[in-house]
């Protein structure tokens, strides 16, 4: 991996720690409240319902979220975001320690930490590539994701053992430590201002938003493609009764763990990426190839094989990540970056928490949970393949003139905002 970017910069560095500590404590919490909603409730549409409870505020809230990220000093924005996590892990951790744990508690803090997510995430997204140079957007993204795989590797599967050896209170005690590390790093991280003559938060700055990424074939494309994949091809409401076949809670944690696996090692041999051009097909290969790995998780009936077919099909989502993350950063101008920010939100969350209530609605019939699973990959592929063919523009993509359109639209933006000379 190219480290450049945590050598360089001082206030990267301290967001890559203080995300990489606090997002290790997250994913334990993300794989216990469904675990203790399939262990209240023993039924995989109400697991999947938590997606449900997730997405509509989040369609609301990411679009408030890029608005506000593009207007406001987005370093306060996502500090002010780990506050509010925070205060409802800490909700999580009461409603544990009760006699008799409330389900819609469950339900209700899923909504609200889709809702602070939303408003957190653009921020920190669009505050990224303020911290480097522009020549390190590409090592930028896989020290990203490099974080973000720690947690999900370790995270998932600390959880498994937390849950089958300690009261389920523990569990989220620990997660609302790992956030006084995020907090301290945040608030040394130097501010981060809107650009000059930001536009002021309203529909229309929304519309413009939207505009702009209609108007981007090469935007489109990697929000499809993406949506598409999540949607058919993400089990996870699965995992909980998939663990019970295969082992156990202690399964559990494996199962969460194993894409993370996987994306590791393809970010880990990443430095490729920088002398690929071709981002698009890139991502259309890479999405088809998760299909693939999840056609074989379903089709799987011993523990090795998922774990494996798991972490291949991770590895191809990473890869498909670190190149849709360039085309992102290469190609988008500053003044927009919140708002589009928000958009490419909602093009990966959309897509998982969907593919929950799909996932556990073909469970409920005569598939079953692997005949879900399966089903799922299969048309993940044929859906890739079609997304393809609808978009050439896209497939050609190629990244050697990304940063070309940024800069000019930098420039424009620059001579639209500058005051008219004077008459006399």
């Amino acid at each position: 991996m190219d480290l450049t970017p945590l050598r360089t910069s001082r206030d990267y560095r301290l967001v890559f720690i203080g995300g990489s500590i606090s997002g290790f404590g997250s994913f334990i919490t993300y794989v216990t409240i469904p675990f203790q909603v399939a262990a209240i409730t023993d039924d995989p549409l109400m697991v999947g319902l938590l997606g449900v409870c997730e997405l509509v505020p989040l369609l609301v809230m990411a679009f408030v979220g890029g608005a506000l990220a593009d207007y406001l000093d987005r370093r306060r924005l996502v500090r002010g975001g780990e506050f509010a996590l925070a205060a409802l892990t800490g909700v999580l951790l009461v409603n544990a320690l009760s006699d008799k744990p409330h389900l819609w508690l469950l339900y209700v803090v899923a909504a609200l930490t889709a809702s602070v997510d939303g408003l957190q995430r653009p921020a920190l997204e669009a505050m990224v590539p303020r911290l480097v140079r522009p020549e390190e957007l590409p090592a930028t993204m896989s020290l990203q994701a490099f974080s973000a795989q720690i947690a999900q590797v370790g995270g998932p599967a600390i959880a498994g053992l937390l849950i089958s050896a300690v009261d389920l209170a523990w569990v989220y005690a620990f997660d609302l430590l790992t956030f006084t590390a995020s907090l301290l790093c945040l608030t040394l991280v130097r501010a981060v201002p809107p650009p000059p003559d930001a536009d002021r938060p309203s529909i229309r700055a929304v519309v413009t938003g939207l505009r702009y990424a209609r108007s981007r074939p090469e935007l489109l494309g990697t929000y499809l493609v993406d949506i598409n994949a999540m949607f058919f091809g993400m089990p996870q409401a699965l995992y909980p009764f998939l663990a019970t076949q295969l082992g156990g809670p202690r399964v559990l944690g494996l199962l969460y763990a194993a894409p993370a696996v996987g994306s590791m090692l393809a970010t880990l041999s990443s430095r490729w990426t920088a002398r690929v051009h071709r981002h698009g097909l890139m991502v259309v290969i890479a999405a088809a190839l998760w299909g693939v790995g999840i056609v074989g998780v379903g089709l799987s009936h011993w523990l090795w094989l998922t774990l494996l077919c798991l972490a291949f099909a991770g590895a191809a989502d990473m890869i498909s990540g670190i190149f849709r993350s360039i085309i992102w950063s290469q190609t988008i101008p500053d003044h927009l970056r919140g708002r589009l920010a928000g958009i490419e939100m909602l093009s990966y969350t959309t897509g998982p928490l969907l593919g929950q209530l799909r996932s556990g609605l073909m469970a409920r019939t005569r598939l079953g949970v692997g005949g879900s699973i399966w089903v799922g990959g299969v048309l993940c592929v044929v859906g890739t393949a079609a997304l393809a063919v609808a978009l050439p523009r896209f497939l050609r993509y190629d990244g050697q003139n990304g940063m070309a359109v940024k800069k000019a639209a930098d420039e424009a933006w620059v001579a639209a905002a500058r005051p008219a000379p004077s008459a006399s």
